[in-house]
């Protein structure tokens, strides 16, 4: 297990990577070129400038997050064809510079969606929330302002301006697309990318759609352990695989992250490890990653990694907003520095128990 920290570099980014690499445990750096607009080949220097910089302060960059999948591609557009030929280029660029996991999503618009980055909890502490009541019948144009206006200066992922500028238009190609041309346009992309990933040294690992169910009436895919299975079946390969990640698919408690963690062994290639609180079908907030925070059985979680002989990255996933830091939502320094040490912690007591 490789634990491992999300960076949103330099210019973009509160922490610094001496704080990082202060942490303890701490071995990689999940990193991405956010200078590169989405559909456009990663620069071979711009590449080896961030994995230069993150191995002077003696970490590794083996992980990205994310190489964004242009709307073309999920709408199945006949554009689609030269963006996959942009994304093959990227994959042998970030190969040859060492990087063995590229985690991406299938998300239609949006990536994750929350109605409340700041919501108190009982502690004093802020986490994010979702809330589908107080998204039913809301302009999904609203929440775009509404998510802008509360996330402390930063850009955050998946409502960059970029991507939302022709939010309308957005709307009205996808009033077509439903869960099985979605899933067409994903087996389209993954049969002319997987072959070239295995070529690179790269294992694909999407990541699961979040929440995992529709949101302002987008189809979504990633969603369970069926659709998942599907996914994987599109191409028999080590290079299809999948990040598991606890907050996202948690967020339904029907899905059962221990059971789907073994179930896919070898295809599981990036772990995203976080609690969530559920309350009721459709309504959750994050918190603390200790096992008793939440709704997720975090010990069962870090075992069932451990079960499938799991060598691969690992990351705190959101954190809690406390003492007072201000920061990205969800991707403050100190919730998500002790989240880390909660899963060495747990992750040691494992290894520990099964050398005896």
């Amino acid at each position: 297990m490789i634990m491992s920290f999300r960076w949103y570099g330099k210019e973009n980014d509160s922490i610094s990577l001496q704080n990082i690499r202060q942490i303890p445990g701490m071995k990689g750096i999940v990193g991405a070129l956010f200078d590169v607009p989405v559909g456009e080949v990663w620069p071979m220097d711009k590449i080896l400038a961030l994995k230069k910089e993150v191995e002077e302060q003696g970490l590794l960059l083996e992980t990205i997050e994310s190489v964004n999948i242009h709307e073309d591609i999920k709408l199945g557009l006949p554009s689609r064809d030269q963006y996959i030929e942009n994304y093959i280029t990227s994959l042998k660029h970030l190969g040859q510079a060492g990087v063995k996991v590229v985690c991406y999503n299938f998300m239609p618009v949006f990536d994750w969606t929350r109605t409340d980055l700041a919501k108190v909890l009982a502690d004093g502490s802020t986490a994010l929330e979702f809330d589908v009541r107080l998204i039913q019948g809301k302009d999904p144009q609203k929440m775009v302002e509404e998510m802008q206006a509360n996330s402390n200066g930063f850009e955050l992922p998946g409502w960059e301006a970029w991507r939302l500028k022709e939010l309308k238009h957005l709307f009205d190609l996808y009033k077509d697309i439903d869960e099985e041309k979605l899933f067409s346009h994903l087996e389209y992309f993954l049969k002319a990318v997987i072959p070239a990933a295995e070529e690179y040294g790269i294992k694909m690992a999407i990541h699961p759609d979040d929440p995992p169910y529709s949101v302002f009436g987008l189809p979504r895919i990633v969603t369970s352990k069926k659709n998942l299975k599907r996914i994987v079946d599109m191409v028999d390969s080590t290079s299809n695989g999948l990040t598991i990640c606890s907050g996202s698919l948690g967020a339904n408690l029907e899905n059962n992250i221990p059971e789907i963690i073994r179930y896919f062994g070898d295809r599981v290639a990036f772990g995203h490890v976080r609690n969530v609180q559920v309350h009721e079908p459709g309504i959750f907030n994050e918190t603390a990653h200790k096992a008793d925070e939440g709704s997720l059985d975090m010990y069962e979680i870090m075992k069932a990694f451990y079960d499938i002989g799991f060598t691969g990255p690992i990351r705190p996933d959101h954190g809690r907003m406390i003492w007072d830091e201000k920061g990205r939502p969800g991707y403050g320094l100190y919730d998500r520095a002790l989240g880390a040490n909660y899963l060495c912690g747990l992750w040691d007591a494992i290894v520990r128990g099964e050398s005896k």
